[in-house]
């Protein structure tokens, strides 16, 4: 299977194992969006920066207090949460889930999906 099959199917695999989510997003560490599925009109452009960026700065703090290698960035809203994994050393994964989705399933599929993505990377 091709790098872009397998990234592909990782990203449905997620989707289907967790048909509320409002999306999911692969970014370059560069803000560059490689591959998405997003249902809620969200700009793919603007989420690949700002997954980017916010993993960016969570790995800054990770470093700055110690804290070894970040993993994810969690961020809560009134209508939805963003879920920020790292996919290896050169992507990142960005979930968008409904407010009140189930966190602890969002993040055992999505830290095995983070993971099969950055072996491909």
């Amino acid at each position: 299977m091709a790098k872009g099959e397998a990234l592909k199917a990782a990203l449905e695999g997620l989707r289907n194992s967790i048909p509320e989510l409002k999306g999911v997003l692969l970014a370059s560490n560069e803000g560059l969006p490689i591959a998405h599925a997003l249902t809620n009109g969200a700009d793919p452009n603007r989420l690949a920066a700002m997954a980017a960026a916010a993993s960016g700065l969570g790995r800054k703090i990770s470093d700055n207090i110690g804290a070894g290698t970040l993993g994810e960035v969690s961020i809560q809203a009134d209508e939805a949460s963003l879920f920020v994994y790292t996919a290896g050393s050169k992507a990142v994964l960005a979930v968008l889930s409904p407010q009140g989705g189930n966190a602890g399933l969002i993040h055992l599929e999505a830290r095995m999906a983070a993971k099969e993505i950055g072996d491909l990377f």
